[in-house]
């Protein structure tokens, strides 16, 4: 499966200045890891982003969100944003703020 490239420079000029950013290539699309912990993804056209269990329930109540399902079982922790969640700038930073801080509190691999 291919991933929306433009979103991917997006999230990476977000990223650019975070040291301890890699990029991975996972689930038929990319992830971007912190510390070797995922954060925030591509599948397709939409961010995937690892909020946790805690904040999982708070993320689907945004605009544009629903479980990650993936493999057709849904993920606690993970949510997909629709196009129309991350199109502004502030919208997407905010979620990949949200994955990296969630990333960040895990311990390094």
């Amino acid at each position: 499966m291919a991933y929306d490239e433009g979103l991917a420079e997006r999230i990476r000029l977000v990223l650019r200045e975070d040291a301890d950013v890699t990029e991975r290539k996972m689930f038929g699309g990319i992830a971007f890891m912190c510390q070797g912990n995922m954060a925030v993804g591509i599948v397709g056209e939409e961010l995937m982003v690892r909020v946790g269990k805690d904040a999982f329930a708070d993320a689907l109540t945004e605009p544009h969100t629903r479980e990650m399902d993936f493999t057709g079982r849904p993920s606690k922790g993970m949510v997909f944003v629709g196009v129309d969640g991350i199109g502004e700038d502030e919208d997407l930073r905010a979620w990949i703020e949200r994955g990296v801080s969630y990333a960040r509190s895990l311990v390094p691999k």
